[in-house]
């Protein structure tokens, strides 16, 4: 019945040919479903896989705000609610000018998947705007964000909608999102995670990611009889999911010796650990961009315009974007001797470089596995804002820990339950769409 999969996949590629990025994401998980749609007609007999890559509901607005000098501007916003079959729809908002349709549906369609994982009651959904918040002021962000609200929060809600943060959404956008929302509403509730520590917010949200995918790889390593101790680790990016990634592998024993940004990676052979590690904070609140600075300042070399996969290292960690990593990449890192490849950011890896890792044995962690730490991490705040409480650091951080080993406990029995021991892709893909697609089914042609 596998064809089924190929049909609705060339379906897709006929009807959204110009959706690059939602149509890799798409193919990737459907690929994997055919192992189960093979050993279970019922999800083609109810159209599930036709159902599933189309989002129940797409709100595109515009976005008028006012600089500080009155000049008028316009942007675009949106919001993908993907699906809702298990939970409000839940999912980050994303300010930077790459946003488009395309990339949020991408978002929010691997969101179904990874929210299913995390075995708490959510949805998937994503949106933002390709609104710039860098080299804005205070005050212009305010505005913007307040005009951004102004149209969504007629379409969100505590138990319809939850957005996060995302790239180029911070504390401080959810801050200025979340006193406009109250204001239109009248209402003081739990609609957005991210909030700040004093007003609902949850202990060690801004690294859960971080924290979350090395509590993931760290389970990946076990499989092959080994821990972070003593692991040489490539990272990329320098933001909030890089922090938290390079916090907790130091805790571990690990050393991280590679950061990027936009200009280049840098290689510290030391390790980013003590002081190194804040100065990433510092870099990430000042608006800085440049990983340079983190090289002149320590006195490490730096790589103009490349990236980090070129460095000797036992475990690579994906951190910045989606396609960061291509095959040449992968090729260069097996040759290296990796051990094992773990995502961090969405989609980082291409295609090819997944199969290139898969073919030749490197246990592969999966973005929407390994980085829901986050969203987590969202709805455990969720949680704690439904109860009125806020619970301690090590409460969350041991919630988080014990979340990240279920799902890697997941994805390897259902790799296993369909014939692909190992294959933390297909056993992810696979561990969430069965809850979510046998919730369809159970709510009817809805």
């Amino acid at each position: 019945m596998s064809h089924y999969v190929d049909e609705v996949i060339n379906d897709l590629k006929t009807r959204y040919y110009w959706e690059k990025e939602f149509l890799q994401a798409a193919e990737e998980v459907l690929n994997s479903l055919k192992l189960v749609v093979d050993k279970n007609p019922k999800y083609k007999k109810y159209k599930i896989l036709e159902r599933i890559v189309e989002p129940e509901r797409i709100i595109c607005f515009r976005v008028p705000w006012q600089d500080d000098k009155g000049e008028y501007h316009i942007n675009r916003g949106y919001r993908v609610q993907f699906n809702s079959a298990i939970g409000p729809y839940k999912g980050g908002l994303r300010f930077h000018p790459s946003v488009n349709l395309s990339v949020l549906k991408f978002l929010g369609f691997e969101q179904i998947f990874k929210n299913s994982l995390t075995t708490l009651p959510m949805g998937g959904g994503k949106g933002g705007s390709d609104f710039d918040p860098r080299g804005k002021s205070d005050d212009e962000v305010m505005r913007f964000c307040q005009s951004f609200m102004n149209e969504l929060f007629r379409h969100i809600g505590p138990d319809t909608d939850v957005p996060a943060g995302d790239i180029g959404v911070g504390g401080r956008e959810i801050g200025y999102l979340f006193g406009q929302y109250k204001k239109l509403v009248n209402e003081f509730t739990g609609v957005l995670t991210g909030k700040g520590i004093k007003w609902g917010g949850s202990l060690i949200r801004p690294e859960a990611t971080g924290f979350g995918v090395t509590y993931f790889a760290q389970e990946v390593l076990k499989t092959i009889g080994t821990d972070f101790k003593g692991k040489k680790v490539a990272i990329s990016g320098f933001g909030n999911v890089a922090w938290g990634a390079v916090t907790k592998i130091t805790e571990l024993g690990g050393k991280v010796v590679t950061l990027s940004g936009p200009d280049g990676f840098i290689h510290d052979p030391d390790g980013v650990s003590g002081e190194k590690i804040d100065y990433m904070i510092e870099m990430r609140n000042s608006g800085r961009d440049k990983v340079q600075d983190y090289a002149d300042k320590f006195k490490v070399k730096f790589e103009a315009g490349k990236r980090p996969w070129s460095i000797p290292v036992d475990v690579a960690i994906p951190c910045a974007t989606q396609n960061e990593l291509d095959i040449d990449d992968a090729k260069q890192l097996v040759k290296n001797g990796v051990k094992c490849v773990v995502e961090a950011a969405n989609m980082p890896c291409t295609l090819d470089a997944v199969k290139y890792f898969i073919d030749n044995n490197i246990p592969f962690g999966p973005a929407k596995a390994a980085n829901a730490g986050g969203v987590a991490t969202s709805g455990l705040e969720m949680t704690q804002n439904s109860m009125r409480l806020s619970w301690t650091r090590e409460e969350v951080d041991a919630k988080l820990h014990q979340i990240m080993i279920s799902i890697h406990d997941a994805c390897q029995y259902y790799a296993k339950e369909y014939g692909c021991p190992g294959n933390l892709v297909n056993g992810a893909n696979i561990a969430g769409f069965i809850k979510v697609a046998d919730a369809m089914i159970d709510q009817g042609l809805v």
